[in-house]
């Protein structure tokens, strides 16, 4: 009776040990914000092209509206999703709200090309020879950008 058990246990442990891996979750799929950061910069003139997952922590609105993964958007750290006008009128349209109100604390995925942009200063109207980098994927259409 006792040699059943151990044959019993021995097929169970076997057949364990052959089990496939379980499935990789969707989420290795995905960029974060930190990991985009430093592929667009290692590929700055091409940039980096994929699905970028993100927490909306602040929001601005220039001539696009602007999503960012962190709270200030000068930040090195910063993704910075820009929306182009036609989109965000598209997504206010859907969200029922502005996006830049309905997707704050939101956590997106966004489709597209995270490139370095160059910000140049500017003082009384003019450039200035300073600047920094910021991290930008421009979104033209809504369908880009999924809220989960």
């Amino acid at each position: 009776m006792r040699w059943k058990y151990v044959l019993v246990s021995l097929v169970i442990a076997l057949a364990a040990g052959c089990a496939s891996p379980p499935p990789r979750s969707n989420s290795s799929r995905w960029i974060d914000p930190s990991q985009a950061v430093q592929l667009a910069a290692a590929s700055a003139r091409t940039g980096v092209t994929g699905v970028f997952a993100m927490i909306v922590k602040a929001t601005g609105k220039t001539t696009r509206v602007h999503l960012n993964s962190e709270l200030d958007y000068r930040d090195q750290r910063n993704l910075s999703i820009a929306i182009e006008p036609a989109a965000a009128e598209e997504l206010a349209l859907q969200l029922g709200s502005p996006p830049e109100i309905a997707l704050k604390g939101k956590q997106i995925l966004v489709t597209g090309t995270a490139k370095r942009t160059k910000i140049v200063f500017i003082s009384d109207g003019k450039h200035t020879d300073k600047y920094y980098y910021q991290t930008h994927v421009v979104v033209t259409k809504a369908s880009q950008i999924q809220v989960l």
